[in-house]
């Protein structure tokens, strides 16, 4: 390849990564971690920074301290702070002083700050450049600041006392609009809405979604104004809450990414794998109680998966859905009783319908009405319980301030079996005579 193609070639791809940096992320996703610190340190600092925004947020850290560390500061200082702050609170604390030395004092404070706090705060996921002025200020210098300041992503400007007190907020069209004579406390003033430093993601998504807002400020204890929460930040966030209860939801721990390391994932798994082993000895010790019967009529040990795979997927629909009503706020604990007592009836309406079926087809194969008749009736008991049980336990979860998503899955699947495998086998014993 001659060098007039190599630089062709390396033009078109530092364009490509302009026009398409997520597209540019997805394709070095899957390299070896040194390949994508190469492919980064070969781009401008403007395209690695837009690669790396759109990196998962493990890969980026890595491939951050992969860099040559100016390299790295170059790139750090072109991420937005948020970004920056959440990929510097990754990396190992040794390497972070050295990589912040590489940046100016006052970014490298501002970063410093971020990272002070935990990173499921409100105050980790904020930006620091608002603009901030006094309620006195006259639309005319508010939009000469607004000029010097040159932030795209200002959509509003802050009023704050002098020792920085949020006390409201106008927007910039508002601004545009006005005399420029004018006081901006004379403005459509907005209240202080606010979030608080430590507040958890949850409770921020909660306010955002109460005020209908596009960016919501952030303030200390004494109510001084610290940052900015964005929209893009907080629908992040939310996103990947998401994807992490679904993995706490079978025991997966929630650090966990898809390239994670080995030894990360099994620490992380293990022990939750111990526990449902203990559980699952717990179900098969149901089983175990019934042993006489399960010898004398062995088409019971056939038809038990039945039951066990209704009752658990029964329970796994209510559960998917109680939890993302208290993800989305659309319930409360308070209202565990209609949450409960709806998926109860859902349970007994889906079991009834299923029993009919099974039964049709149980005594279609046996030819044993007394069979039919005792799937048909544990099918309908374990479903009203799965459902019930789907819907409760992460409400009992979150009464107990506990995260509603850690290993419900493991928790619902011993109860689903533990009562389809009793109710099923109990019943058998029961009607012992008709089988």
């Amino acid at each position: 390849m001659t060098t007039e193609v190599k630089e062709l070639a390396s033009e078109l791809s530092q364009e490509f990564c302009r026009l398409y940096p997520r597209e540019a992320a997805a394709a070095i996703a899957g390299l070896a971690p040194d390949e994508i610190v190469d492919f980064l340190t070969r781009s401008t600092t403007a395209n690695a920074a837009r690669v790396m925004e759109r990196l998962s947020p493990d890969i980026a850290a890595r491939a951050l301290s992969g860099m040559e560390i100016a390299v790295a500061g170059k790139v750090l200082e072109a991420l937005d702070v948020p970004a920056a702050a959440h990929l510097v609170a990754r990396l190992p604390a040794a390497e972070r002083e050295p990589l912040l030395a590489q940046l100016q004092p006052g970014a490298a404070d501002e970063l410093r700050q971020l990272i002070s706090y935990p990173l499921n705060t409100a105050a980790a996921l904020m930006d620091p450049e608002v603009l901030a002025l006094e309620p006195e200020t006259t639309v005319q210098e508010a939009l000469k600041r607004l000029r010097v300041v040159r932030h795209k992503r200002i959509h509003r400007v802050y009023l704050i006392a002098e020792d920085r007190h949020l006390l409201g907020s106008v927007s910039i069209r508002d601004l545009a609009l006005a005399d420029p004579s004018t006081p901006l406390n004379r403005l459509d003033v907005m209240p202080p809405n606010a979030a608080q430093a430590m507040a958890t993601h949850e409770e921020v998504v909660e306010v955002l979604a109460r005020n209908r807002v596009s960016s919501l400020p952030v303030v200390d204890f004494h109510g001084r104004l610290l940052g900015v929460l964005r929209q893009d930040a907080l629908e992040k966030v939310t996103r990947e809450d998401a994807t992490v209860n679904m993995q706490s939801m079978v025991g997966a721990g929630k650090e966990e990414r898809a390239l994670s390391s080995v030894g990360l994932a099994v620490r992380k798994r293990l022990p939750w794998l111990q526990i449902n082993l203990v559980t699952a000895f717990l179900a098969a010790s149901v089983v175990g109680l019934f042993e006489s019967t399960i010898a004398r009529y062995t088409a019971l040990a056939v038809l038990l998966p039945v039951v066990a795979g209704q009752s658990g997927n029964t329970g796994a629909q209510a559960l998917a859905v109680t939890m993302r009503g208290l993800a989305l706020r659309e319930v409360r604990t308070r209202q565990w009783f209609r949450v409960c007592f709806k998926e109860t009836k859902v349970g007994a309406v889906n079991g009834i319908a299923v029993a009919i079926t099974t039964m049709l087809g149980v005594l279609a194969w046996s030819r044993s009405f007394g069979l039919a008749l005792v799937i048909g009736s544990s099918m309908v008991i374990a479903m009203i319980a799965a459902g019930l049980s789907g819907s409760a336990v992460p409400m009992i979860l979150t009464a107990l301030k506990q995260d509603p998503a850690q290993s419900s899955s493991i928790i619902l699947t011993t109860i689903t079996d533990v009562v389809g495998f009793f109710s099923f086998l109990g019943i058998a014993t029961l009607l012992m005579g008709l089988l």
